[in-house]
């Protein structure tokens, strides 16, 4: 396993980190129902992670009903004893009461909702609280200033923002910066080969202030498993292929391209396309840690293999093209002139 810093903190995190969204036995109607996965699996598949070296675990409030998975992590550090392995991170922001103060980024309810998630983490302290998106009914100022007393109370230790713009992102570093306040770290954000529309703004503007990315979602929601091929049924039984919307977003040219790729690079490796969709995300300039799920310790070995692979020149280069993004103005211009942005 390597190891890489966490945005320009001195705290060391594993490059595969296990999202626990589907930890916990999520009741009919919830979000994760029928992609969750029971206590026990969940326990297990955090002792394998920890064993083999992932020490950096990603779970939120909001995962599962009252903070379900974060109960379900609560009750395994209290079993396994093993808290002080582990750089955990949650995160804050979606609604989890009804009413005006049952959701948002104010300083009330971050106040609130940390108190709330280390109660059911059963811990005295959170590595990494993230914000779980902008919001934009509250100044920056007022949440980084919630997040910077939090970290100076012993309660938190780094922030994170999460699905933020580039322009509220370079606003709350530059907050940070003139009103000496805690900055963010990292920033943890949708990227994949199927999904890179962050390398526009996002990475230049991470990489320049040293923010370390967090993918989410690094198989495109199964898109990049190997499950899906071009012109066969979608398969029954996986999340994306229920969902008609979510994937026409990739059942297009570019979409198939980039399985085609992915499918040769990894029969030329003897590898999954998922291991090496990870191993390209891996290779980014800027990526800290990929978040991956898994509901199986069948699934989390089959991702840990990413790590040991090592894709050529050639091979970055050909999923590189296959997945690259139709240029729009301004940066269609930037790359004529000047050739990048």
């Amino acid at each position: 396993m390597e190891y890489r810093r966490l945005g320009r903190s001195g705290t060391k995190v594993s490059t595969l980190c296990l999202g626990t969204m589907t930890f916990g036995p999520a009741p009919e109607g919830s979000m994760m129902h029928g992609a969750d996965c029971d206590e026990e699996t969940s326990f297990a598949i955090m002792a394998r992670a920890l064993d083999a070296g992932i020490n950096f675990f990603d779970c939120a409030d909001v995962y599962g009903p009252d903070g379900l998975s974060e109960r379900v992590l609560g009750k395994w550090f209290e079993s396994a004893g093993r808290r002080d392995e582990v750089v955990l991170a949650t995160k804050c922001r979606f609604r989890m009461a009804d009413g005006p103060l049952g959701t948002g980024a104010s300083r009330r309810r971050i106040m609130r909702t940390c108190d709330d998630s280390l109660r059911r983490l059963k811990t005295d302290r959170i590595d990494l609280y993230q914000t779980h998106m902008q919001d934009i009914d509250t100044p920056e100022e007022e949440t980084l200033r919630a997040l910077d007393d939090l970290v100076r109370a012993g309660k938190v230790l780094y922030i994170g923002a999460s699905n933020y713009a580039a322009y509220r992102l370079s606003d709350a570093l530059w907050t940070s910066e003139v009103k000496n306040l805690e900055r963010f770290v990292t920033l943890q954000t949708q990227y994949s080969l199927a999904v890179r529309e962050i390398e526009r703004e996002h990475v230049p503007l991470c990489r320049a202030h040293e923010v370390g990315l967090l993918p989410w979602s690094p198989l495109a929601g199964g898109f990049l498993s190997g499950k899906f091929h071009r012109n066969k049924t979608f398969p029954a039984g996986t999340r994306l292929g229920g969902n008609a919307d979510r994937l026409a977003r990739f059942d297009n040219e570019r979409g198939w391209a980039i399985i085609d790729a992915l499918c040769d690079v990894a029969a030329e490796l003897g590898a999954t396309p998922a291991q090496v969709a990870l191993a390209w995300l891996l290779a980014r300039p800027g990526v800290v840690s990929a978040i991956f799920g898994a509901r199986s310790l069948g699934q989390l070995d089959d991702n840990l293999r990413a790590v040991e692979i090592i894709l050529s020149d050639d091979a970055m280069a050909r999923l590189t093209k296959a997945s690259e993004l139709d240029l729009v103005y301004p940066y269609d211009m930037f790359t004529r002139v000047q050739g990048a942005w």
